[in-house]
């Protein structure tokens, strides 16, 4: 158990990580290649300093994305999950080839489509300025917006983009309607001007508010199962989603907040789809902040790739991952990995990998607590084979009855311990 003065130190820690200015990428290759240096800042707000702390309220694991106009207009809706004060967004170009210019940046509440809440829209900024350049490999954060951001709430962030030349960054999967324009109506709250829909976030990928140090939040790293592949789009009902509600809704829970860092695709041990879990864990995981502890929920796409990969391989990688997490100081909670027999990749051999993998997760005692996905969504009259109330008809993603449940199979007191 972590005593409240090693989680402060751990928390300063990563305070002073990400205040740090951008450096070249290091040249670890398991822990750094895909990682961008850490996000530029500007100092927290004085006032409270010792008794709030910032966590991420939204996140979404940046990708290479092909290259798009060289100027562009982004109005982004994110869906929050803890509330507080001075919200902060985080820009990246983290997989970009030439520097990208931010000409403005707005953070509104949505009314309704690309409409926003009258008098909501106010301008960020970085450093002070309104105009932020940022070059290839790195991030930015943005200054404190004063002002009160509540739980739950549809976020948006509108952003105006010059020079983005080569390959973008952003989220593929994003299940939320975003919109585009050709203009710059960055500073609009009207719906006009912006006629483009978008299915994917670009340039941003993280957002945090300031709050009380006794609320923190929790990272769910995952795959598409956990990215929400199959869940209904517009509805925020991917598992993360639904977890959320429930720590909102739970007296006295101090995990307030969940930032979902699924890839459709991903794998623990090899890139692809976005880099490997090993590859993007501090990126996606270790900068944020106010996060106590890691959710994983990955290995499906490891053992249906037919590369080879051995119960072995996969819990070494997540050994790898329970060990940088704690020596961060974080607690890890590992998920057992889903039934997948109908897939087209499915196999006996692969199965068998499944098997082994679920025992070690089940009984090795190297996860702080497991919870186990496969035994509640799996059928009961075959073991190999999704529960068909909770399939999404490809036998492999769990459709919203599928996800709600995942959520309701997570007991919330493992979410705040401490190491």
């Amino acid at each position: 158990m972590r005593s409240g003065s090693a989680r402060r130190v751990a928390a300063s820690t990563v305070a002073a990580l990400l205040t740090a200015l951008c450096v070249p990428l290091g040249v670890h290759l398991a822990r750094e290649r895909h990682d961008p240096a850490p996000a530029r800042q500007a100092p927290a707000p004085a006032a409270g300093r010792d008794t709030q702390h910032f966590a991420v309220t939204w996140a979404a694991s940046a990708e290479r994305q092909g290259a798009g106009p060289a100027e562009r207009s982004y109005r982004l809706v994110v869906r929050t999950s803890v509330g507080g004060d001075a919200l902060r967004i985080r820009l990246t170009n983290a997989f970009g080839e030439h520097p990208v210019t931010f000409a403005s940046a707005y953070a509104g509440l949505q009314r309704q489509g690309a409409e926003l809440v009258q008098g909501s829209n106010r301008a960020l900024t970085f450093g002070g300025q309104a105009s932020v350049t940022v070059p290839a490999g790195e991030m930015i954060l943005s200054d404190p917006l004063p002002g009160e951001l509540a739980p739950e709430s549809n976020l948006v962030v509108s952003l105006r983009v010059t020079g983005a030349l080569g390959m973008r960054s952003g989220h593929l999967l994003a299940l939320q309607t975003s919109y585009a324009t050709a203009g710059d109506h960055a500073a609009e709250e009207a719906a006009t001007n912006w006629t483009e829909t978008l299915n994917s976030w670009y340039w941003l990928d993280a957002v945090s508010v300031l709050t009380s140090t006794a609320i923190s939040s929790v990272v769910v790293l995952g795959d598409s199962i956990t990215d929400g592949f199959a869940s209904s789009t517009d509805t925020n009902r991917r598992w993360p989603d639904h977890l959320s509600r429930r720590l909102r809704a739970a007296p006295g829970s101090t995990v307030r907040g969940v930032a979902n860092e699924g890839i459709s695709g991903n794998k623990v041990l090899a890139g692809g789809a976005g880099p490997a879990a090993l590859g993007r864990f501090d990126r996606d995981v270790l900068s944020h902040p106010g996060v106590d502890t890691v959710f994983v929920h990955m290995g499906i796409n490891d053992i249906k790739a037919h590369t080879g990969v051995t119960v072995d391989d996969l819990t070494a990688g997540y050994r790898q991952l329970v060990d940088r997490a704690h020596a961060a100081g974080r607690c890890v909670v590992g998920a057992t990995v889903m039934a997948y027999q109908g897939w087209p990749e499915y196999d006996d051999a692969g199965e068998a990998v499944r098997q082994g993998v679920n025992d070690w997760i089940r009984h090795s005692g190297v996860f702080d607590a497991v919870v186990d996905f496969d035994e509640i969504t799996r059928s009961p009259d075959d073991p190999r084979t999704l529960l068909p109330f909770f399939d999404s008809s490809d036998h492999l993603h769990p459709n919203d009855r599928g996800m709600q449940a995942m959520a309701d199979a997570v007991d919330l007191a493992v979410l705040g311990c401490d190491r």
